[in-house]
């Protein structure tokens, strides 16, 4: 497996216009350049990490009318790419995050992918999400993955490798992406967003090194008042009585993608609350509580507060896996520190 050198604070390559991930760049720009391009890729990370930035770029070198660079962000078909709007470049997602991709969404593409290019040599298919497909989906992409024709090219996104169908995966080149350098994160947020230092600074530790992560909580004012409002609930949470904790799991299991965005948010808090009770501050993601995570340490510890962040860790995997969503909140509520 390929593994990422150091990164400036430049994009990789300013035509790609992908911050960071200059292995994967560099490997996919060589594929294009000499006409070895795969049929099919997978690009894994986390959600924000980068990966359909890259799936973007990718698609507008394979489509660039360019003789030269490509993707030289200036002709016709690059100027479709950016706006979404090429004829022969599909993206497939489902409805909304935390929905699955379904069936008839695949054989819709399938159908689209039979015709043959309107411009170029390619037609390019972006799959977003797939690793929350259904079953059926899976299986009917299958069969465009053993048998494609040859101008297509399928991108597959997904968090994790192991999300897909061994079947899939086996036939996909597969390009992690891993989350850049906070520092990385934080000068593109000067740069290019025109973002405040000490704001730049919080967003770069609250992404965890997801540009577009931080890029999204710029342009949604009320991504950061969602969070504060999350992590005062878990403070409160910390005072209150059980039957108040059990009210606040059953609201919270009637919306998975917010309970498990809640989640990510409280695990976060936990981290630094351990590591200031270990000392170790620098490394602080929820830099703007620092007080506050401050008074949870010297009230739990180390080992005391280890154990509720492994105890939310265990929560979240559980629920992955389809566990009932209520129970499992319940228990964690009876995992936290009582009054």
């Amino acid at each position: 497996m390929l593994e990422s050198p150091a990164v400036s604070g430049k994009a990789s390559r300013p035509e790609w216009n992908v911050v960071g991930h200059e292995w994967a760049v560099d490997s996919l720009r060589r594929a294009v350049e000499c006409g070895d391009v795969f049929h099919a890729y997978l690009f894994s990370g986390q959600p924000g990490v980068g990966k359909t930035a890259l799936a973007r770029s990718l698609a507008a070198a394979l489509l660039c009318q360019s003789e030269g660079e490509r993707p030289c962000n200036a002709c016709r078909s690059c100027r479709l790419v950016a706006q979404s709007g090429h004829p022969d470049l599909h993206v497939v997602e489902s409805e909304h995050v935390g929905a699955s991709l379904k069936i008839a969404q695949v054989r819709e593409l399938q159908r689209q992918l039979a015709l043959t290019p309107f411009e170029g040599q390619y037609r390019v298919a972006v799959l977003r999400r797939f690793g929350e497909a259904t079953t059926a989906a899976a299986n009917a992409l299958l069969k465009t993955l053993e048998e494609p024709p040859p101008y297509v090219v399928l991108v597959v996104l997904a968090k994790d490798a192991d999300q897909l169908l061994p079947t899939i995966f086996s036939r996909c080149r597969h390009i992690p992406l891993r989350p850049l350098p906070l520092d990385l994160v934080r000068q593109a947020l000067i740069e290019r967003w025109n973002v405040e230092p000490d704001q730049a600074e919080l967003l770069a530790r609250l992404s965890g090194g997801r540009l577009g992560w931080a890029s999204e909580a710029i342009a949604n004012e009320t991504a950061l008042d969602s969070r504060d409002e999350r992590l005062d609930d878990l403070e409160r949470l910390l005072r209150a009585p059980l039957v108040e904790r059990f009210r606040y799991a059953e609201k919270m299991a009637g919306d998975k993608v917010a309970m498990l965005a809640t989640l990510d948010l409280w695990t976060s808090a936990w981290r630094d609350v351990m590591l200031l009770a270990a000392g170790a501050e620098a490394e602080l993601a929820n830099v703007d509580r620092r007080g506050k995570m401050q008074s949870l340490a010297e009230r739990y510890g180390v080992e005391r507060s280890n154990r509720v962040l492994q105890a939310i860790r265990s929560t979240v995997n559980l629920l992955k896996r389809n566990a009932n969503k209520r129970l499992t909140l319940e228990v964690l509520m009876l995992d936290l520190p009582r009054p």
